[in-house]
């Protein structure tokens, strides 16, 4: 990956994190929503946009379909704010790395016995 594409990545990731924040008010996207990642191709046609999402499933699920409803209205505002000759299209994909690490953290804390299973 080349420096120029990890700008970009890091890039639209903050700046969709702060679109989501501060602009999208659906009542659909609610528990606690992460940007992780994103993971823009060479050509800068496509960008995968690695969320994180926590709460229950069914809110995993509302999120999602809110995402995918705000992924064109986030791509104008994105072409608005930056200066790139063509804002990616974004996929939105689970990352649910986080809860892992979670769950693993409690394994090992159940495992040295300093907390109950």
């Amino acid at each position: 990956m080349s420096r120029r594409t990890e700008r970009i990545n890091d890039l639209l990731r903050e700046e969709i994190s702060d679109l989501l924040l501060r602009e999208v008010k659906d009542p659909r996207m609610s528990g606690l929503v992460t940007i992780t990642e994103v993971d823009v191709s060479p050509d800068l046609r496509r960008a995968k946009v690695f969320v994180s999402v926590l709460g229950t499933d069914e809110e995993k699920d509302s999120t999602f379909r809110g995402l995918e409803a705000a992924a064109h209205f986030l791509q104008r505002k994105l072409g608005k704010r930056l200066t790139l000759r063509r804002v990616p299209q974004l996929t939105f994909l689970l990352d649910d790395s986080l809860e892992q690490g979670a769950h693993l953290l409690k394994l090992l804390a159940e495992a040295r016995g300093d907390a109950p299973p």
